[in-house]
């Protein structure tokens, strides 16, 4: 620390400089703007940063070293020193013959982790044939309807070799158990098998809309999940608590933080009062992230995440495991500032955020397409992003040095900016009973479509300049090739969904799932009996319709 001498010459050196230096410039020239914000406008950027800025950090306490607490220096001893950061592009799309092709292209391209994108039946729990599904199967990512068609997505790819991520919620018990049903076919012990999947249904109440379940028997399938994987695949991480969609949604900075961690206290807390021990089941958790444009904004909001989960977890549930406090997590960068104009642009913008997560310490990085405004992601775009990831890892530099940007007087103090607000908001989370209660109320919603309002209106008025959208436009775009989901495409997957159940054993398919009904109606562990329908070749949509009989079906609340 500065001794305060020091810092109040500072500050009258600083004064003395705006007056007789600034002042004269500006009041001839101008700035640019009056006011210099964050990316999300959650912080005003002051003109200059000095030591007085940062007059109170102490670094043992507030910083202190990588791999020790409170982590605001990475959860790695040698960070991205000691090992890159896993390269997961998100991908899946049409049939799973489709997919398995460009999963091993993507990992010939060196691809060091994969990450599954689920079409939206199955993430709303309905087989392709389903009246639901039809004209989405296969558009926004893989179908899956049964062990079959995920035996087809990994045929070739040994599941002790690769660590998988699996954007998937209220499904996500199934689609977990399929994976594990590959890895018992491919003879991989369960306790090999590494990735993760998000399973984070308050967010899906907030932000996506990709629920099934009320609140309550969610909670206890996320509960079973933490239960059974402890047991039998400890290196699998059970959820990802995921703060991207909060911040695709339009929320700042500090509300993704806070309401992403919010999410993950009102997890361990079910945990918990289910009967589970902290330290069985948090070094489990993790994390998901999202990056925007603005670089200083965002390495701050990682660094302080790290130091936020830390002395929450320390003070509000003691563990003995220094891994239950650890936030590791994974970014991708941000789909919603991704323009359908001037794709090339997206180019540069995923660049920056790659380069922001990097600076930041992420665990797994995910870098979009150029053209995922458009579509899903071509096989020549999503070499160039994943091309990116590589680029940044072996020719930039920012790998070389663990948290290269700390002791910026500007990014220690936006840290702590960023995580002050954070706090404030947790604070009126608890008041409100907690984030369960806080998203029933419909409290979270309408602050994050506040923030999204007035994000568009400074688009729409030029207050907030969009490259390529709202300043710097051309007259004409060039074409460009796209990826296409066909109805032929649709029509190949269920015929292979009928061919598998004309297989498959119908009696041990009913007595697979009734005995699941059973399980649901009482308070067994779910995982086993969801496994054994899986083998027996039930499909997503039938084992999802027992539990949607048990448990219900949500139905949300107008958000005023």
């Amino acid at each position: 620390m500065f001794d305060p001498d020091d810092l109040e010459t500072i500050r009258e050196e600083r004064d003395a400089w705006e007056e007789s230096t600034v002042e004269p410039v500006v009041e001839r020239f101008g700035e640019r703007k009056e006011t210099f914000t964050t990316d999300t406008g959650g912080q005003e950027v002051d003109r200059l940063y000095t030591p007085a800025d940062v007059a109170d950090l102490d670094y043992q306490e507030d910083l202190g070293y990588p791999g020790e607490p409170p982590y605001t220096r990475g959860v790695y001893s040698t960070g991205h020193r000691g090992r890159l950061w896993t390269m997961r592009q998100y991908a899946g799309f049409s049939t799973p013959e489709d997919t398995n092709e460009r999963y091993h292209y993507l990992l010939d391209q060196g691809q060091t982790g994969l990450s599954m994108a689920f079409d939206l039946p199955t993430q709303m729990g309905y087989d392709s044939d389903a009246a639901m599904a039809a004209g989405e199967v296969g558009k926004a990512g893989v179908a899956i309807d049964s062990l079959d068609d995920m035996l087809t997505v990994f045929d070739g790819i040994p599941l002790d070799e690769v660590s998988t991520s699996m954007t998937i919620n209220a499904p996500a018990s199934v689609l977990l158990a399929m994976y594990i049903a590959v890895g018992d076919q491919q003879g991989v012990d369960r306790s090999e098998l590494r990735g993760t999947i998000q399973n984070d249904l308050l967010k899906e109440y907030i932000a996506r809309n990709t629920y099934i379940y009320p609140p309550e028997p969610s909670m206890r399938i996320i509960t079973d999940i933490f239960e059974f994987c402890a047991a039998e695949t400890p290196k699998f991480n059970t959820i990802s608590i995921s703060g991207y969609h909060i911040r695709e949604a339009g929320a700042t900075a500090a509300q993704e933080l806070a309401f992403t961690l919010g999410d993950g206290l009102e997890y361990v807390e079910a945990a918990i009062d289910a009967g589970l021990d902290v330290d069985d089941f948090a070094p489990q958790l993790s994390f998901f992230f999202n990056g925007h444009n603005n670089i200083f904004e965002e390495v701050a909001k990682f660094r302080a995440a790290r130091r936020m989960w830390h002395d929450i977890m320390d003070e509000r549930f003691d563990p003995d495991d220094p891994k239950s406090k650890q936030l590791k997590f994974h970014t991708q960068t941000a789909g919603s500032m991704l323009t359908a104009q001037q794709i090339e642009n997206n180019v540069v913008r995923v660049a920056y955020q790659a380069l922001a997560a990097v600076l930041g310490g992420t665990q797994s990085l995910h870098t979009n397409g150029k053209d995922e405004a458009l579509a899903l992601p071509t096989e020549e775009s999503v070499r160039t992003a994943l091309r990116t990831q590589q680029i940044l890892a072996h020719e930039s530099g920012a790998a070389d040095t663990i948290d290269p940007l700390a002791g910026s007087y500007y990014v220690e103090s936006l840290t702590d900016e960023v995580e002050s607000e954070a706090y404030d908001i947790l604070e009126e989370v608890d008041e409100r009973g907690g984030m369960l209660e806080a998203v029933e109320q419909q409290w979270v919603q309408r602050q994050i479509q506040d923030t999204a309002f007035d994000r568009q209106r400074e688009i729409e008025e030029k207050e907030r300049i969009i490259v390529g959208v709202n300043e710097f436009e051309v007259d004409e775009e060039p074409a460009m090739d796209v990826e296409e989901v066909t109805e032929e495409d649709e029509r190949r997957k269920v015929e292979g969904l009928e061919a598998t159940r004309a297989d498959r054993d119908e009696a041990a398919v009913e007595e697979t799932l009734e005995a699941l009904r059973g399980a649901a109606n009482g308070d067994e562990n779910i995982m086993p009996y969801i496994i054994d329908a899986v083998k027996a070749y039930a499909t997503v949509g039938e084992i999802c319709n027992v539990m949607r009989e048990e448990f219900g079906e949500y139905q949300a609340a107008g958000a005023v």
